[in-house]
Order: structure tokens, then C-alpha cells, then sequence
């Protein structure tokens, strides 16, 4: 087994006897989310393309107020400010947002790549002292289970989506059964997404983790016991649907833009 010297001693920042790629996983991890964080606020602030025939883009869903046929309330109110950046993404992204930023499992994630708290085991820390979660802003981290509510209302709506993909129109004017390439890729963002939060720690801890006895509520133990064999694959399922949602607002985008036509299966 390979022996690794710890000093007692406080390091300094990113001092380390470690001779591996530490460095690697963090680096990948930055680059994605990075990426994943220019991406969406540039695609939320587009207010354009971002629906296609029956297709809505994840980013956008619901649609409260907007131009397209997917709008619940129809066009934005006049009452909104002329001055104030306004698009149907800006209303609902926050939601989706907060319930990854202060997901378990993204916090390790970026506490390591984006801030080297730490940077990885063994490696010198750029702090003094530790205050955890349990003060400013990082006990903000706390409202997460309340995120988690708002996750599972907004699968509704993305599975409601899928269901509208399914209809195309017609040239009368109504519409008719299909599936295409965008159906199949909104069907499996929703998916993945639907595991991303079904696996969610707090979720698991709701249906039965503050409970000493669960043997006498066979529905709720059964609930529970599935969402901790979820639980296991919570880091597989959150850049999985990182992934998905991404690619379905590529699709339905360069659907829009005319760059690439809808491959209708059925």
C-alpha cells in the first residue's frame, strides 16, 4: 500500500507531498461548470428561439408570460419596467439554479474547483480557521429542501412539455400524433432530471430519513428505500442531466435558427 507523509504543520496554499493529478478532477470540474454557467445566462437572456413547433426549450419551461403559442399568460404585462432585462428564462431559471447551486453534491464540487476549499485532500487550503455551513452566506446553503420542492413542481411542466412534443401541427390548423429527434431528447432531459431530483439527499431524508421506525409504513419505506439506491448514483444523475438539459436547448435553438431540421421518426 502506497504511504503518503502528512505533515502536522499547516500548509501553505496548494503545498502538497502528493505526487498524482490532484489537480485534474477540479480543473474538469471548473471548466464544465464554467461552461454551464456562461451557456445558460447567455441562452436565458437571448429571449429568442427557444421553442420550435411543438417543442419548448427546458430553459424557458413554464413559460408564464412570452410570445410563443407555450406562454400560460400570454404576452409580458405592461406594468413590467421598459428598463428591467426581461425574458420568459429570467423568471424561472432562478429556481432550477438555486436547487443546483445548493445541491449536496455540487457544493463539494465547486467548494473544490472554484474556491480550493479545499483543493483536494492533503493539499494546503487558502483559509486559517473553519466556520462550515452554519454561518454567512453559507448557511444559505440551508434552503435547499425548499429548492427541492420547486424541482419536483417544475418536472411536472417538463413532462407536461414532452406530452405536447408529441403533437404536431397540421396544415388545417390542428394537430396530429408524431415523434421526433426533439420529442426523444425532451423525453430523456426530463428523465434525467426526474433522477437528478428523485436521488436528491434531502428528498431521501423527507420520505424517511428522520424517522428511528419505518417498518410499519410499508409505502413509505419502500419510498425511501428507492430513493437511497437513487441516492448512490446522485453525482452520476447530476451531470447527466447537466448534460441533457443543455443539449435539449441546443436542439430546439438550431431547430429555430434553421441550422438543423427536426428528424421526424414518426
Amino acid at each position: 500500500m502506497p504511504q503518503l507523509d502528512v505533515p502536522l504543520k499547516r500548509l501553505r496554499v496548494l503545498q502538497t507531498s502528493r505526487r498524482d493529478a490532484w489537480w485534474g478532477p477540479q480543473a474538469v470540474t471548473f471548466a464544465i461548470l464554467t461552461g454551464f454557467i456562461v451557456y445558460a445566462t447567455w441562452a436565458a437572456f437571448q429571449g429568442v428561439h427557444y421553442t420550435y413547433g411543438p417543442y419548448l426549450s427546458p430553459f424557458y419551461s413554464p413559460e408564464i408570460w412570452g410570445s410563443s403559442h407555450h406562454a400560460i399568460l400570454g404576452p409580458a404585462p405592461s406594468w413590467l419596467p421598459r428598463w428591467l432585462p426581461f425574458t420568459p428564462a429570467l423568471l424561472i431559471l432562478p429556481f432550477p439554479a438555486g436547487f443546483r447551486l445548493t445541491c449536496y453534491y455540487y457544493r463539494g464540487a465547486y467548494y473544490k474547483a472554484f474556491w480550493a476549499d479545499p483543493p483536494a485532500c492533503a493539499v494546503g487550503e487558502p483559509r486559517s480557521s473553519y466556520r462550515g455551513e452554519r454561518s454567512l452566506p453559507l448557511i444559505l446553503q440551508n434552503v435547499h429542501r425548499y429548492f427541492m420542492y420547486a424541482a419536483l413542481i417544475f418536472l411536472v411542466f417538463l413532462a407536461h412539455d414532452v406530452w405536447k412534443a408529441l403533437w404536431f401541427p397540421t396544415a388545417d390548423g390542428g394537430t396530429k400524433f408524431g415523434i421526433g429527434l426533439g420529442t426523444l431528447i425532451l423525453a430523456t432531459n426530463v428523465t434525467l432530471l426526474s433522477l437528478y431530483t428523485f436521488s436528491c439527499h434531502s428528498l431521501r431524508h423527507l420520505l424517511g430519513g428522520a424517522k428511528d421506525i419505518l417498518s410499519d409504513k410499508p409505502v413509505r419505506k419502500a419510498c425511501w428505500e428507492t430513493c437511497s439506491k437513487l441516492n448512490t448514483k446522485h453525482m452520476l444523475f447530476a451531470w447527466c442531466s447537466l448534460f441533457g438539459v443543455i443539449t435539449a436547448d441546443v436542439y430546439v435553438r438550431l431547430c429555430s435558427m434553421g441550422i438543423i431540421t427536426d428528424l421526424r421518426i414518426i
